[in-house]
């Protein structure tokens, strides 16, 4: 590999956790129990804490389904009997590899968190669900797409609709084994985001919000072209203040009980501090899609948690390899050679993850390969090699067994990271007569 990866190898032996609480956090209590999932910062670091009130980091994967396809339905019957046998077997295939919960779109109706010792999360698209509804939304790559790069969120019916949608969460507010919610999933956030609500037709309610907010800030009658660079940062703000509120507000009026995790920000989203300033005003954790970063970007992570005052979950990241057999065309994860290089990365990622202090747990993605005959899938989920296990359910060992190593030693690795660095004097005590 050409990329500098560090892994296990380089550090001094860790030994493995010991036996901790039953959600998978350390055995000490670290704070009040408080019969759900929270976060916590100490001693300059951000935990979760599970509902026992022990510290916690969540590790987990995504989309734990069975795949669609005719050959992989026929798979799950030869190979576990049923769809509770598939199951129990991708149950303790996760726990066995040091995994202690599930990333979005996963199954978690079949899988049952609770009985099986996962904690798990929730993903709800509100706008995506809005726009469904409104008209005008296209289908992207791996998320939906808004006209002019402009999601609704200055509809007045949005904050109602938000309401109504959030009902169904009522149904897991109780369970102490959800982690939290998700609202959407990549919405396209960007700095021009002023000028691109100005861009819509006239009578649309965002054309409108954005005219309002700009002649407000400007005292009177002002242009396009007298726009400044510190009005997008604090117009991207106030969108994004504007959407979480409502989305937000919906939640926790149907469940005050979980996490909220954030609409999982990605691409140049990531470079745009007014963002994480306006949902940070709401949120309690920020979620991330990391890709196009072989290494985790320590002054952006500490940026993000900086300006937003919240931890960070990375909710997406990867690595697809060549030696599949698969094309590897879609997706936007990195593609090296073998699966020893994914395992490498995996180790490499996290590690820069555990060292910076405010990041609270990860989610690969995701539990099997791409299958290249299932329908209905995004243009991102074709044909790659993103899983722990191929389209047909076998495991990929090299991969697992480094992801095992690490994944155990997650809190014998932070306190490797946390300890103080012994400063040597420059000049050294002389001895006295």
């Amino acid at each position: 590999m050409t990329k500098t990866t560090r892994t296990l190898g380089e550090l001094p032996a860790i030994a493995l956790d010991p036996a901790g609480s039953r959600f998978g956090g350390v055995a000490e209590v670290s704070a009040k129990p408080s019969g759900f999932f929270r976060t916590l910062k100490a001693d300059g670091r951000w935990w979760l804490c599970d509902p026992g009130g022990h510290r916690f980091i969540h590790r987990g994967v995504s989309s734990v389904r069975q795949i669609r396809s005719s050959g992989a339905r026929k798979q799950v019957k030869e190979s576990f009997g049923s769809e509770k046998g598939w199951a129990s077997a991708s149950n303790e295939l996760l726990k066995k590899n040091g995994f202690n919960g599930l990333g979005a779109w996963s199954d978690d109706e079949t899988l049952e968190p609770s009985a099986s010792g996962l904690v798990y999360t929730k993903l709800w698209n509100f706008m995506a669900s809005y726009g469904k509804i409104r008209g005008g939304t296209t289908q992207k790559s791996g998320h939906r797409g808004y006209p002019g790069n402009c999601p609704f969120i200055f509809d007045p019916e949005f904050p109602a609709f938000c309401l109504k949608h959030a009902e169904q969460l009522a149904s897991t507010k109780d369970d102490p084994w959800l982690l939290g919610h998700f609202t959407d999933n990549e919405l396209p956030w960007s700095l021009d985001l002023l000028e691109g609500y100005l861009s819509l037709p006239p009578k649309d309610p965002g054309h409108l919000a954005a005219w309002r907010w700009l002649r407000k800030r400007s005292g009177g009658k002002v242009e396009v072209a007298d726009i400044t660079p510190k009005d997008r940062e604090d117009f991207l703000t106030f969108a994004a203040d504007t959407y979480f509120s409502a989305v937000c507000t919906a939640i926790r009026r149907h469940d005050p009980n979980h996490l909220i995790l954030g609409s999982r920000f990605h691409g140049r989203a990531l470079r745009l501090p007014a963002l994480f300033k306006g949902a940070g005003r709401h949120l309690d954790v920020v979620s991330v899609n990391y890709y196009s970063h072989w290494t985790p970007d320590a002054e952006w992570l500490a940026t993000w948690e900086k300006v937003s005052g919240k931890p960070v979950i990375i909710s997406e990241w990867y690595a697809k390899a060549l030696d599949s057999g698969l094309a590897n065309h879609s997706g936007a994860g990195w593609l090296v050679k073998t699966q020893k290089d994914r395992a490498a990365f995996y180790q490499h990622f996290t590690l820069g993850l555990l060292e910076s202090r405010v990041c609270v747990g990860w989610h690969w993605f995701r539990y099997s390969d791409n299958d290249p005959t299932e329908q209905g899938t995004d243009p991102s989920n074709r044909d790659a090699n993103k899983g722990i296990v191929s389209n047909r359910y076998v495991p990929y060992a090299t991969l697992l067994e480094s992801m095992k190593d690490l994944n155990f030693r997650t809190y014998g690795l932070i306190r490797h990271f946390d300890q103080p660095v012994a400063v040597k004097s420059p000049n050294p005590p002389q001895k006295t007569k």
